[in-house]
């Protein structure tokens, strides 16, 4: 038995992360508490990924109802136990659409260089994300995903401010205002929020339209008339008078 092996049975019998922790420990392989916990979180967060791209490939290629538990769990190499240790079950895999699109964030940005215009680093990750979700992403799951997630009561994961793709956001625009090349009349949660939605509208006008276009066309077409007015000097609209203002004070935010 391979140590993948062992540590995938580890997780079906119920010792989880205990059991990653002991076998590093055991192996000697690291020297603290801190890098054995390190190791452990790496071991899950690699298993993890494994499933959740294998049920997409699987959605993908076959479709959502005729995908099984049992075909996900063969083609990720991994066990009945690992799966439900993430997974309450194969409904549970439509939410972690997120989880790829975060994975698909962190696999850009060690590439983005420092001194890069962010206004450029926004439609570049925007463009792959774009590419990403046409290419792998099965259409009508995900107009199910963003369906669910006007309805549930319960966890929304695509608002989740805790994810890498708002983290990277935060990082591009803060960086963006600091060096001047964003304005200052928002604030970097504003920023971030408006850039979501604009691409949540792209997204969902895909999924209205039921995909009779290339997302990632459309995205590179729209989104710079989208976004161009977060950047300095860009003219900024003026009211022409003709209609009365509102009073802002009373707006709230949606």
């Amino acid at each position: 038995m391979t140590e993948e092996s062992a540590l995938e049975e580890r997780r079906s019998d119920g010792t989880g992360e205990a059991g990653e922790k002991n076998e590093v420990t055991e192996q000697g392989s690291t020297g603290t508490e801190a890098e054995d916990r390190i190791m452990a979180k790496k071991n899950q967060r690699k298993t993890k990924s494994r499933i959740v791209s294998a049920a997409w490939k699987l959605f993908y290629e076959q479709g959502y109802e005729d995908t099984t538990i049992e075909e996900i769990i063969e083609e990720s190499g991994t066990s009945k136990g690992s799966f439900y240790h993430y997974f309450g079950g194969k409904d549970a895999l439509l939410g972690s659409l997120a989880y790829m699109m975060d994975e698909k964030y962190e696999e850009l940005e060690p590439d983005i260089p420092e001194d890069a215009d962010c206004y450029e680093v926004l439609l570049h990750l925007n463009r792959e994300l774009m590419v990403m979700i046409e290419e792998s992403i099965n259409l009508e799951l995900l107009t199910e995903l963003y369906s669910t997630q006007l309805t549930t009561r319960g966890e929304r994961p695509l608002l989740d401010h805790g994810r890498t793709y708002y983290r990277l956001l935060r990082k591009i625009i803060t960086r963006g205002r600091e060096r001047g090349e964003l304005i200052k009349a928002l604030n970097v949660s504003e920023m971030v929020h408006y850039y979501a939605m604009c691409e949540r509208a792209l997204l969902y006008e895909w999924c209205l339209r039921k995909g009779e276009y290339s997302l990632s066309e459309e995205a590179a077409r729209k989104l710079p008339l989208m976004i161009q007015s977060l950047r300095t000097g860009a003219a900024s609209p003026k009211a022409s008078g003709l209609f009365p203002e509102r009073n802002p004070d009373r707006l709230t935010e949606p």
